[in-house]
């Protein structure tokens, strides 16, 4: 399905929306007919790292090429800059006191923004050694931060500085109190974005290797957590020819992916159940790199994809972020 029967400028769209496609019944009970994708904003360059601020009524993101986070508030449907310079920053999630918790490309960091605006750095090094460029991080209710680690930031100028790898490509779980990082895999290509089951039994984790190698993986795999530790590692989906990147979980357990790159067809956002059937798609005209859930409900799809930034209302509900 070729995103190019919308008009997306003129932004009007007979309901039911069909950008949003059906392929399984069990994707009927989460979309809703008078509900169309809306564009709230475009102008960026690469946008990333989407984080609901409930208490502000608020979106937040990165353009990670023009160095800066930007706001979109839900009140007046206007966008400012939040924060100018960013370091380049990409993924962002809040923790269990509704701070920003960020991944800095510019400086090759885990920072979190306190509630009075100073900002922490929770790690940026590894028994020594520079961290490549942290991509994309969630937090556990422990109060535990899980970031992955690909490297990205450094591969070029484009979104931080190019430099060599001083560590593996690996996914960490750093314990903020106690200040101390662990690696929890690194059997990954290029790990990106990651996300717990509802429950927190299990991790998804997002390999992006096929935009590192011609033939290297483009999946979500899923581990058991046990303890500080992962297990059971197994394939939830392959994607190609598309690619996964920001990845976000119902509070079904259906598994929602950013994707693109694979050709007209396969931008958008596509809906997985949890035996990992894709269930249903979200067509966009440009491939999307994340996702979050917001909105007083948290039932509001907010999708960043390359230049712009989308929302949707659904009847299933995000399990991340106060």
């Amino acid at each position: 399905m070729d995103s190019s029967y919308r008009d997306w400028d003129r932004g009007l769209v007979s309901y039911p929306d069909p950008a949003i496609e059906v392929i399984d019944e069990r994707f009927k009970p989460y979309i809703l007919t008078t509900a169309a994708v809306e564009r709230l904003h475009t102008g960026a360059r690469w946008a990333e790292g989407p984080v609901w601020f409930g208490d502000m009524r608020s979106l937040i993101w990165s353009d990670i090429p023009n160095n800066r986070l930007l706001r979109w508030s839900e009140e007046t449907a206007q966008v400012s800059v939040f924060r100018s310079p960013s370091n380049n920053t990409n993924g962002n999630t809040r923790d269990g006191e509704g701070r920003l918790v960020s991944c800095e490309h510019g400086t090759r960091r885990v920072t979190r923004t306190e509630h009075n605006g100073t900002v922490t750095v929770l790690i940026d090094h590894f028994d020594g050694k520079r961290l490549n460029a942290p991509n994309d991080v969630v937090v556990r209710s422990d109060g535990s931060i899980w970031f992955t680690d690909p490297g990205y930031g450094i591969l070029m100028n484009y979104e931080g500085h190019k430099a060599d790898y001083e560590l593996p490509t690996r996914v960490y779980r750093l314990d903020p109190q106690a200040g101390k990082a662990t690696v929890v895999t690194e059997d990954f290509e290029k790990p990106n974005g990651l996300c717990f089951s509802p429950d927190e039994s299990k991790l998804y984790i997002v390999d992006t290797g096929i935009s590192h190698l011609p033939d290297g993986p483009a999946n979500i795999r899923v581990f058991d957590i046990d303890g500080n530790r992962l297990k059971n590692d197994r394939l939830f989906v392959d994607m190609k020819p598309a690619v996964s990147d920001g990845i976000r979980a119902d509070i079904d357990g259906n598994i929602w992916s950013a994707s693109g790159w694979g050709g007209p067809d396969t931008n958008g956002v596509v809906c997985f159940a949890p035996d990992g059937d894709r269930i249903g798609m979200i067509h966009l005209p440009e491939p999307v790199a994340n996702i979050c859930f917001g909105g007083l409900k948290k039932n509001r799809l907010f999708i960043t994809a390359s230049q712009s930034v989308y929302a949707v209302f659904v009847e299933a509900q995000g399990t991340q972020e106060p």
